[in-house]
């Protein structure tokens, strides 16, 4: 006997009764990773319509392991949402998330990176900072990107460990490192940060300014106006 295929729309057909919950409980906890899917598709649309299905965490957060990269990012979807009201219970899956932050997949990687980046609970620090400084020496320049701009999240969350584990230094080494992805958003989350602190942080020198001018045309539209203002603020000393 064949499953037929849920349409999106489908699970936006929410009742909002308990009896449905109980069994969004169930398939939740199901050994079968299509049942759970389906169920945190469910519950994904449950959040959006507003209704409130924080209680069901842990039975979600038990579908943090699996392969399936389409299920890890509607978990992590769901913790991204609910991490303040289980900032206790969120904290507990952090290390799911430095382990995906090694996982041999870049987009696993970056995913892993950018969920903790959205976490906004100040204990995540301690775990989100090394994770960074690992993640923006990746050989992968998806992961780096992604680890730049999450560079800000972290200044947000505590903006002396930016300052006092180098990680503006570490922005300013990836300008000079050529891909176009990787310098505009080095070049955006020292702007965000400069911007916010006060400070100078660019720092420029004759590096950085080559790997901006090479980045400049393969750049959008956004990524050329960061670009540039970083180039026309550039003053050079009287040696140059």
């Amino acid at each position: 006997m064949t499953t037929r295929k849920k349409k999106g729309g489908e699970y936006f057909k929410t009742t909002n009764q308990r009896g449905e919950i109980a069994e969004l409980k169930k398939n939740l906890n199901d050994h079968k990773t299509g049942v759970q899917k389906d169920a945190v598709k469910k519950v994904i649309a449950f959040m959006t319509c507003g209704t409130d299905v924080s209680p069901l965490f842990n039975d979600v957060v038990k579908s943090i392991t699996t392969p399936d990269l389409e299920l890890k990012k509607l978990v992590y979807l769901y913790i991204i949402n609910y991490a303040r009201k289980q900032a206790d219970a969120a904290l507990k899956v952090v290390d799911h998330f430095r382990k995906d932050a090694q996982n041999p997949d870049p987009l696993i990687r970056a995913l892993a990176i950018r969920t903790m980046g959205c976490i906004r609970i100040p204990k995540i620090k301690d775990s989100l900072a090394p994770t960074l400084k690992l993640a923006l020496r990746d050989k992968d320049d998806y992961v780096k990107k992604t680890a730049a701009i999450c560079t800000v999240k972290l200044y947000d969350i505590d903006q002396e460990i930016v300052f006092k584990e180098e990680f503006v230094p570490k922005l300013r080494e990836l300008i000079s490192e050529g891909n176009p992805m990787v310098v505009f958003n080095a070049v955006a989350a020292l702007t965000e940060i400069g911007m916010k602190s006060g400070k100078d942080v660019f720092n420029m020198n004759s590096n950085m300014l080559s790997g901006l001018a090479a980045a400049l045309s393969e750049c959008n539209e956004w990524g050329q106006v960061y670009l540039l203002d970083a180039l026309a603020a550039y003053q050079p000393d009287e040696k140059e």
